[in-house]
């Protein structure tokens, strides 16, 4: 088969948008859990064990980039290695072709869809970010990644560096479930949800959806530094991925352009305030997420040219949210530098100029 034959038949053309149908989410997931006390993996109930997983995560998905801020705000790289895929794949899903070879220099394989089909042959749901892989045996173990970072916050606890932030306060989580169902349902999918309405009439309704839940946002973060108070939480991050996204991505491509985030003073202001948070704002690769939606997007996007705007060297300008008080890791400590072989490559944000 020539590469033109392949390129046409694994097209992501048709896989996102549905004409005349509202998008839908496929929320079912892979639901095992690494549990202190884990026993048996059969049942779904894995060890927490240094050393044993990988996690699969692709610097472009908002979901992915997830996993990344959390495991380095609590310390976890030397426990739970990390394999990043490229920006770009086909309907097949992600590919590691940023690493030599174009293989994962620790799980050996070309395409995430491996290490599924490894312990599901015949796995019928989309291969998706991230992802955590059971090293010896290169078997996903769980793609649940509302789970896994909560998973990260309580259940390897033992394996946080000193001064960790306590993403998952008990005393806050009955109120931040409410505040994370809203977000992900009107802000993380409520973007895709415009982006990739099938009709008129659902494009509409969900950006009346998403505009009503980002003015909610701009009115509660008016007078809380973050989003459930004084410090950094699991719904910091939450937001966070979808926010540094909007103006290079969902603003233009997705359809949501009322208005751009930097005319939000509010959100504005506590997106910057995040980013230049060690842990936030050193995962983002611009770079790489518009490359991903610009190209794979071939629904919206046909010509899969990648624009060279905006501007983002605004994301270390002053936020002034300190005057609301409160830090981001209360009685804690920032995590430590990037290490090297993580960071992002210079010119792909401007932390790290080119």
């Amino acid at each position: 088969m020539s590469q033109s034959q392949a390129s046409t038949e694994f097209s992501t053309k048709g896989a996102y948008v549905h004409t005349g149908e509202e998008f839908n989410r496929d929320t079912h997931y892979i639901e095992d859990r690494i549990l202190r006390g884990g026993d048996n993996p059969n049942e779904g109930r894995w060890p927490v064990e240094p050393g044993r997983y990988r996690l699969v995560a692709a610097r472009a998905c908002p979901w992915a980039n997830r996993t990344i801020i959390v495991r380095r705000l609590l310390g976890l790289e030397d426990v739970i290695s990390i394999g990043m895929p490229g920006p770009t794949h086909d309907v097949r899903s992600w590919t590691f072709d940023l690493d030599d070879g174009g293989k994962d220099p620790v799980l050996g394989i070309e395409r995430l869809q491996e290490a599924y089909f490894k312990r599901f042959p015949d796995y019928p749901r989309g291969i998706t970010v991230p992802a955590i892989v059971e090293v010896a045996s290169g078997a996903v173990v769980t793609n649940n990644y509302p789970q896994i970072t909560l998973d990260f916050a309580t259940e390897w606890t033992e394996y946080h560096r000193e001064g960790a932030p306590d993403l998952y306060p008990e005393h806050l989580r009955e109120e931040m479930a409410a505040v994370n169902k809203r977000v992900f349902t009107e802000v993380n999918n409520g973007v895709y949800r415009c982006g990739f309405a099938g009709s008129q009439e659902a494009y509409d309704k969900a950006y009346d959806r998403l505009w009503t839940a980002m003015d909610w946002l701009e009115e509660r973060l008016g007078t809380r530094r973050y989003l459930m108070g004084d410090t950094i939480t699991e719904a910091d991050v939450r937001l966070f991925t979808t926010l540094a996204r909007f103006d290079p991505v969902y603003h233009g491509h997705f359809k949501c352009n009322r208005n751009k985030l930097t005319e939000m003073p509010a959100l504005w202001g506590y997106a910057r305030d995040l980013f230049q948070t060690p842990g936030f704002g050193d995962t983002i690769d611009f770079e790489q997420i518009k490359a991903h939606y610009y190209v794979v997007h071939e629904d919206i996007n046909p010509t899969r040219i990648i624009p060279q705007g905006p501007d983002l060297s605004n994301w270390l300008s002053e936020h002034g949210r300190e005057s609301l008080g409160g830090s981001p890791f209360g009685d804690g400590v920032a995590p430590g530098p990037v290490r090297g072989d993580e960071r992002v490559a210079a010119g792909h944000n401007p932390l790290y100029p080119a």
